[in-house]
């Protein structure tokens, strides 16, 4: 699991690979079959999977994506093998700001935290990194300010075929200027295009807002059948050994009791009416003004 649930904002950096520490893997591999599908699981704090507040809150809105390399061992897997996309669900116009589009966090939320992931039928058997990024965008209006949350997970795939996708690095496919990260959605959008590759022919790519829940993403309950430990969070498999979940932290947190926003959580913006004051060793500052305010680190 990341070392915090603060968001990654170079692009660049080798730790935009797998999140930091994220070169460290551990023993346990999660058994997935090609054809199948994994559920990957995002929440705002570490340890909370709990359906009663927004998986990834404070309007964090922007696309979901995921991405697989073949690694001869997953446990030794440092990410800098070629990368493929598999997954993307990203956006489709609703509203008059991208605020109110329809984006793949917004997904996310409705459906608990699960977002269920298509592992392509053919591509070969073996080991895999996968690797979960959901992107907020409400401070993406300046170069580097974008927000992406990223795990890596360790499968092994079966029941496999002998294709060989096209792959890009990570670091290396991204640009903080890339019109996929630097945007503003405080105001009208009218397209959208999801940063990175094409999502490889046997993968999935889903408009935001096109269907309700399915699958694990209604009916996986937490704690359901574990069989690894992943380095990057808790993953479980369902009946036919070919789902998984995991759960990646996102940024913020409300404490009605006292109304402190969390780390990197909103505190203000036009139309906030939650916490203005954030936890300690953090300040509420104007990230994207006037619209979104939220804490950073400092005083």
């Amino acid at each position: 699991m990341p070392q915090s649930n603060s968001p990654l904002t170079n692009v660049a950096a080798n730790d935009f690979r797998c999140n930091v520490g994220g070169t460290r893997g551990v023993a346990g591999k999660c058994p997935v079959k090609a054809g199948g599908s994994v559920t990957v699981e995002m929440h705002q704090q570490p340890g909370d999977r709990k359906c009663g507040g927004e998986a990834i809150g404070g309007a964090h809105w922007g696309p979901v994506q995921v991405y697989l390399t073949k690694v001869p061992d997953a446990s030794k897997a440092d990410g800098s093998t070629g990368w493929f996309k598999i997954f993307s669900n990203s956006w489709s116009k609703k509203g008059k700001v991208g605020d109110d589009d329809n984006w793949g966090t917004r997904d996310l939320n409705n459906c608990c935290g699960k977002m269920d992931v298509k592992i392509p039928s053919d591509i070969p058997d073996g080991d895999y990194l996968l690797r979960a990024e959901a992107l907020a965008l409400h401070t993406a209006g300046q170069a580097g300010q974008a927000q992406f949350y990223v795990s890596c997970y360790q499968v092994t795939v079966s029941g496999g075929g002998n294709a060989s996708p096209a792959t890009v690095k990570i670091p290396g496919s991204y640009s903080a200027n890339d019109p996929g990260i630097k945007i503003n959605i405080h105001a009208a959008v009218d397209n959208y295009i999801a940063p990175g590759p094409k999502v490889y022919a046997g993968g999935i790519e889903k408009a935001a807002g096109s269907g309700a829940c399915s699958g694990c993403e209604a009916t996986c309950k937490v704690g359901t059948s574990p069989t690894a430990i992943a380095p990057s969070g808790k993953v479980t498999s369902g009946d036919s050994g070919s789902d998984a979940a995991a759960e990646t932290p996102a940024d913020t947190a409300a404490e009605p009791e006292q109304c402190l926003a969390s780390a990197y959580g909103q505190c203000g913006g036009t139309g906030w009416t939650g916490c203005t004051s954030c936890a300690d060793g953090f300040s509420c500052k104007a990230v994207s003004p006037p619209y979104y305010s939220q804490c950073a680190p400092g005083s």
